[in-house]
């Protein structure tokens, strides 16, 4: 044999061996579903169960109607969510603009108080208000909460205590008609 004829049969060899693993290559990808490699995450919801695409981020619900399963995607709530705080944000930077775009303001807690009211024409400081009323009008507006008695207090508890034996009764007859059932 010839060096050039075996180099052509390596050469052959090699480039049969690339075709194959080129043909081969889709079907391996093909091979394993998206179940598999963790694509899917299930956890179970009422009436079904809900589907996480781990890859895009899409939440379905899943559920058995009889001829199959079928999952629908949720609502995705994140863009609205998104679009307002965008939203709030531009927003926040107008107001910071226009704020900022006013005159000073003087510090009003520097300022002295006036020393009369000048809500008054003649300005005088008004006389500090009283706690008593001056008139019989007042008092009729005045409203007085009497204590209870001792009696009334123990009519209260009497009756706190009849209503608490009658939930302790009610508590034990569930327990026996419960554990009587199992």
């Amino acid at each position: 044999m010839s060096a050039a004829s075996s180099s052509f049969q390596l050469a052959r060899v090699v480039m049969t061996t690339a075709v194959l693993a080129a043909l081969a290559m889709p079907a391996m990808a093909q091979a394993v579903p998206d179940t598999e490699n963790g694509r899917y995450t299930l956890a179970p919801m009422s009436g079904g169960f809900a589907r996480l695409d781990t890859r895009t981020g899409v939440v379905s619900h899943c559920t058995d109607k009889g001829h199959g399963w079928a999952c629908y995607a949720l609502p995705d709530e994140r863009a609205a969510l998104d679009t307002e705080i965008g939203r709030l944000q531009t927003e926040n930077e107008k107001l910071k603009t226009q704020l900022a775009a006013r005159e000073p303001t003087p510090d009003k807690t520097q300022e002295a108080l006036p020393k009369a009211d000048s809500l008054k024409p003649d300005g005088k400081i008004a006389a500090p208000k009283t706690d008593e009323p001056k008139t019989a009008d007042a008092n009729r507006n005045r409203i007085e909460i009497p204590l209870p008695s001792d009696h009334d207090m123990d009519r209260v508890m009497s009756f706190v205590e009849r209503a608490w034996r009658r939930l302790i009764e009610m508590a034990a007859r569930v327990q026996r008609d419960v554990s009587g059932k199992i």
